[in-house]
């Protein structure tokens, strides 16, 4: 299978997507499915939260959104032109993630982008979406059923492994995969480094970083520094549009768990009754609850930054990501900052 056609199907995948997000009805056989495919799928939208409650109507389309990002025909192609594309693919299991939907569709993209083949591993919290999407693309090119595999079952006849789970997980990753080549991915965070000058309108972007997907997944920002003085009721003042949060019964359990928590233990913090602001050197806030912190010299806080890399997904602020864009990666956005489509290219 050459590339070009792998990139032309994701083409497609990107114009179906893209009137899914736009239609409620069917805009016709123009975005690639049937009538019946399109609202079966739509369907499959509207009806995820029953399976997961996580996975919202508004945060299925939100992550749909950010799979179209990635499939810009022209930015795949100069994309791909950095790496080899093999002609001794190896079988690569993919073992996914379940806190957001389809997180691990950029590892499936890597992976056919340099002529690898998937055993995708998918999440029990997250399958029937990205199964859809699979059969979508075999659908449109029939060469792609013998890339792309799904396992219901325990994976076998593998050659590699991506696997992203928790720090918990990474010890029977090692138990299972480790004679093996492998790339492994823990828990990682992301924070936001403010230096005073924000704009109210790049404060509201930032409530995006920290709320986007109930602030489940590693690119959400759960912990703030904050130069000396800044007011953190500009803070609650800016995310006046994450007061739907709390209308949202997982969501309002972890709410109520923490505020307990700190309440029983005379943690001081602060709250709106929708999140809670706590002052703490720690980055890996519990849902819920954004740590901050306060800092003086800005340089010593970028070394201290630099000291923790190991533990950061992604940074926003003033000369790092933009304000409301810690969620929408660009395709050369590698996860824990480990080129995935090099890594791919050395198994040959």
């Amino acid at each position: 299978m050459e590339r070009k056609a792998i990139i032309e199907v994701f083409g497609q995948l990107r114009k179906s997507l893209n009137a899914v997000i736009a239609n409620d009805e069917w805009p016709g056989y123009t975005c690639g499915l049937t009538e019946e495919e399109f609202l079966s799928f739509k369907k499959m939208i509207n009806k995820e939260f029953q399976l997961n409650p996580w996975f919202t109507k508004e945060n299925c389309l939100k992550a749909l959104g950010g799979i179209v990002h990635l499939l810009d025909n022209e930015s795949l192609t100069t994309f791909s032109e950095n790496y080899q594309f093999t002609s001794k693919p190896k079988l690569v299991a993919l073992i996914m993630a379940g806190n957001i939907p389809f997180v691990g569709f950029h590892d499936l993209l890597c992976t056919l982008l340099t002529g690898n083949k998937a055993l995708c591993k998918l999440s029990s919290s997250d399958s029937r979406v990205p199964l859809r999407i699979i059969q979508w693309l075999i659908q449109w090119n029939p060469e792609l059923k013998e890339y792309i595999q799904v396992s219901i079952g325990p994976i076998k006849n593998y050659d590699a492994v991506i696997a992203t789970g928790s720090n918990n997980s990474i010890a029977q990753f090692e138990t299972y995969f480790g004679h093996i080549p492998h790339l492994f991915r823990k828990n990682r965070t992301s924070i936001a480094l403010l230096d005073g000058t924000e704009t109210d309108d790049e404060l509201k972007a930032l409530s995006s970083d920290c709320f986007d997907f109930f602030g489940m997944g590693c690119r959400n920002a759960s912990k703030l520094y904050l130069p000396t003085g800044f007011n953190l009721n500009r803070i609650f003042e800016n995310f006046l549009d994450q007061q739907h949060l709390i209308n949202h019964h997982k969501y309002g359990n972890n709410y109520d768990y923490n505020r307990t928590i700190f309440l029983m233990n005379q943690i001081p913090f602060l709250d709106n009754n929708v999140f809670m602001l706590k002052e703490d050197e720690g980055i890996h806030a519990p849902l819920s609850v954004i740590y901050y912190e306060f800092y003086t010299n800005q340089e010593e806080i970028l070394a201290k930054i630099e000291g923790m890399k190991d533990e950061l997904q992604a940074i926003v602020g003033h000369g790092f990501i933009p304000f409301g864009k810690a969620q929408a990666p660009d395709i050369s956005d590698f996860a824990d900052g480990v080129d995935t489509c090099s890594w791919l290219n050395s198994l040959s």
